[in-house]
């Protein structure tokens, strides 16, 4: 980075962006029913390579990460542990077993992340599609405002359905509808009061975002395209070989 740069971001945020101590979370606990496969969704395969070891590859890849927490199933701790060796992946810590929600998965790997921790970047292992540049794009702006998430515009008409199934008032203007995504980063200590209020609350949320503005913060929506897919079935799959394949063809 030049000087020039580096003064730019001092003043933007500052001190130099790299400076902040990031800790990725990186949640991969889940079962996968929806797969119909032996195999739980991260150690299925995609273009020949784990898709949680492909997840893991782009965090130890970015410059602003400085930490991985791995939450995974503890059934599959050998499994994961032979990735970690096999891929020589050096930015895992820690190896967490998971808890009966992904909320509580999160809170299992925020008990373990360092204390000098500034910013904890929460990361679905299911989006092996995410690149350095895009976890780059959302920690900037997390810094700047002190949360922010990975997310995509809505390119479809969006309809809200009643109980019956049927079209119930009137369209929703889609420039203003985002898909949320991962990783979602925040300031760790804003994160952190979140997430445990949230807790003693008995508050569920499907996502971080959710915690954070509910404590009354706010979230930086940052478009980072539409190709940060979750695998979720076999289909998924297939799309995300056809990204990999034409990101090979068009480097």
């Amino acid at each position: 980075m030049s000087k020039k740069k580096a003064g730019l971001l001092t003043k933007l945020f500052g001190k130099d962006r790299r400076d902040y101590f990031n800790s990725a979370i990186i949640v991969a606990a889940g079962v996968g029913k929806r797969m119909n496969s032996n195999k739980t969704k991260q150690l299925m395969e995609v273009c020949k390579m784990p898709i949680i070891a492909r997840t893991v590859r782009q965090f130890e890849k970015c410059k602003y990460i400085d930490e991985i927490i791995l939450v995974c199933r503890k059934d599959e701790f050998d499994e994961i542990g032979e990735i970690i060796k096999k891929y020589k992946f050096k930015k895992i810590t820690h190896v967490v077993s998971g808890g009966s929600t992904r909320q509580q998965s999160v809170l299992n790997g925020l008990a373990y992340v360092d204390k000098q921790s500034e910013f904890v970047s929460i990361h679905d292992g299911a989006r092996c599609l995410i690149t350095p540049e895009m976890i780059e794009q959302v920690c900037v702006s997390a810094y700047r405002f002190g949360g922010a998430s990975a997310c995509c515009c809505a390119k479809d008409t969006m309809k809200i359905a009643d109980k019956g199934g049927f079209i119930s008032g009137e369209d929703i203007d889609r420039s203003t509808v985002r898909h949320a995504q991962t990783p979602q980063i925040f300031r760790t200590d804003i994160y952190r009061a979140a997430a445990y209020s949230a807790k003693d609350d008995g508050f569920a949320a499907t996502d971080d975002n959710s915690l954070v503005t509910r404590a009354g913060f706010k979230v930086f929506l940052c478009d980072t395209g539409d190709e940060n897919i979750k695998i979720t079935t076999p289909a998924d799959i297939r799309i995300a070989e056809g990204i990999l394949k034409h990101r090979e063809e068009t480097k």
